[in-house]
C-alpha cells in the first residue's frame, strides 16, 4: 500500500497550478493500485464488489471520509461496483491532495 495513505489529505484551496509532468508522473506511481490519470485532469478507478451492499457500504464510508477532509470526490455507484473520480475543482485539475486522497480510499476497499 501507498504510503501516500499515511499523509493528511489537505485539500487545495487554489492559487496554484495543477499538477502536470514530473511531478504527476511521480505521484501517480507512487499510487498504483490501478488508478489512471485521465487526460492529465484527474484520478480515476473503479472498485468492483460481490453484490450492491458491499459497494453500498463502501460509498458510504467514502462519503464519510469525504465530508471529514472537506474533499469530495466524484462517486458513480451501480451493482457490485463504484467508479471514484479524484481532482481538485478550484484548479480544474490535480493536486497532492488528490492522490493522498485516492490512498485513503484504497485502504477502505
Amino acid at each position: 500500500m501507498s504510503d501516500l495513505a499515511s499523509r493528511e489529505c489537505i485539500p487545495c484551496r487554489g492559487g496554484v497550478e495543477p499538477l502536470t509532468g514530473e511531478e504527476l508522473a511521480g505521484l501517480h506511481g507512487k499510487l498504483g493500485n490501478g488508478w489512471q490519470v485521465v487526460d492529465g485532469h484527474h484520478l480515476e478507478k473503479t472498485y468492483t464488489f460481490a453484490d450492491f451492499v458491499q459497494a453500498l457500504d463502501f460509498t458510504n464510508q467514502l462519503a464519510a471520509l469525504a465530508e471529514e477532509v472537506e474533499h469530495h470526490p466524484e462517486i458513480c455507484l451501480t451493482w457490485g461496483r463504484v467508479r471514484v473520480t479524484f481532482y481538485t475543482h478550484k484548479i480544474d485539475g490535480l493536486n497532492e491532495a488528490d492522490f493522498v486522497w485516492a490512498a485513503k480510499a484504497d485502504r477502505l476497499a
